[in-house]
């Protein structure tokens, strides 16, 4: 009987839970989840003073309605080119950067999840497999 690479690589000993644990600290970082609300503060804020800054801009140009940053006033209730648009911009740019932020993180937590989830079951399916074949 000839036995291929690939049967042998799968009848191979699969590391035990203790050493999975004991994992390269940058690859152990690589999978931790993200903080969402640190992450939803984080693009909030940027994104609020981008906004607010770009508008502050804009206003000692003296751009007014022929900037094409009027546009956000469809999305942004209040908002104009102005001192005050300005401030109620930051108000928006910091409520929906914090929403984008939230979003991703929880998105991406959610992903990694299922993906550690899916490949331990695989692992474990794989290590029982001789166990499986003797019921």
């Amino acid at each position: 009987m000839v036995v291929s690479k690939a049967d042998s690589a799968l009848k191979a000993p699969m590391p035990s839970r203790r050493e999975l644990a004991e994992l390269p600290r940058h690859a152990t970082l690589a999978f931790a989840p993200l903080h969402k609300r640190a992450l939803g503060i984080a693009t909030g804020l940027t994104l609020g003073l981008a906004i607010f800054l770009v508008t502050l801009v804009e206003v000692v140009r003296g751009a007014g309605t022929t900037s094409p940053i009027i546009l956000l006033r469809e999305y942004f209730a209040g908002y104009s080119v102005s001192v005050v648009g300005a401030f109620i911009g930051l108000f928006w740019g910091v409520a929906t950067g914090f929403v984008m932020g939230w979003f991703v993180a929880f998105s991406r937590n959610l992903v990694m999840a299922a993906s550690i989830f899916w490949i331990r079951t695989r692992a474990e399916l794989r290590a029982n497999r001789d166990f499986l074949d003797h019921i």
